[in-house]
């Protein structure tokens, strides 16, 4: 059953933050090449190759890169690649991970153009939806939410090829909310990070940016 209130979260490196917060939102790989943004690379490059030129449904058009992914649960498999060296060229373990939490509402109110798809965006036969009322049958929340739970979300995500139920565990598990171009900050009701060291170094950021932001210790969110 899809909770009341659907979060919504993106993972980034902290070294992006100061970046992030001195534009006060989240952009698209797109508009950060555009505007010679360099942000500390996180993801698998061949996955990216593929997204750069994968179109999503026209409207709202465009490519994966022209939105600002979101997950629907933390603790993703794509924070397991990162923190266990499973990504090329990211050298990041998950303490330099911090996550962006939001929810599907707040995201709607900004008015922004959406597309979510019911599992990994990336795989060629993942299916993209337009209509937000279709959020609660084309997601595997079956999956996302059972027992046993951390903070609400599945402990466990990996594929059991024996069992029928989760034999496509993990690329549902990593179903994606996207946003068209950016995500202004305001819309965020909270950062998680691993530890209070990464929570100090985080809410020194804010300060020194001038963003007004909740940093909270999530340990439910890491591995």
């Amino acid at each position: 059953m899809m909770p009341d209130s659907v979060r919504l979260f993106h993972i980034t490196a902290i070294d992006n933050l100061e970046v992030i917060c001195q534009s006060g939102e989240l952009i698209c790989k797109n508009q950060g090449a555009a505007q010679g943004t360099s942000y500390q690379n996180i993801a698998h490059g061949g996955a990216q190759g593929a997204r750069a030129i994968k179109s999503v449904p026209n409207p709202p058009g465009g490519t994966i890169h022209d939105f600002v992914p979101f997950y629907f649960a933390p603790r993703s498999p794509m924070l397991s690649a990162i923190h266990n060296g499973r990504v090329d060229g990211c050298e990041l373990k998950q303490a330099d991970i911090l996550h962006f939490e939001t929810t599907v509402a707040r995201v709607v109110d900004t008015g922004q153009d959406i597309v979510f798809y019911d599992r990994n965006a990336t795989l060629q036969f993942s299916v993209p939806y337009t209509d937000i009322e279709l959020l609660d049958e084309k997601i595997a929340w079956d999956l996302i939410t059972e027992s046993p739970r951390l903070d609400g979300f599945c402990k466990y995500f990996f594929n059991k090829p024996s069992e029928p139920r989760y034999v496509d565990r993990m690329e549902k598990r990593l179903a994606e909310f996207l946003v068209k171009q950016n995500v202004p900050l305001g819309c965020m009701t909270r950062i998680g990070v691993v530890n209070e060291a990464k929570a100090v170094e985080v809410r020194a950021i804010l300060d020194a940016t001038g963003v007004e932001l909740d940093v909270e210790v999530m340990s439910s969110w890491y591995f």
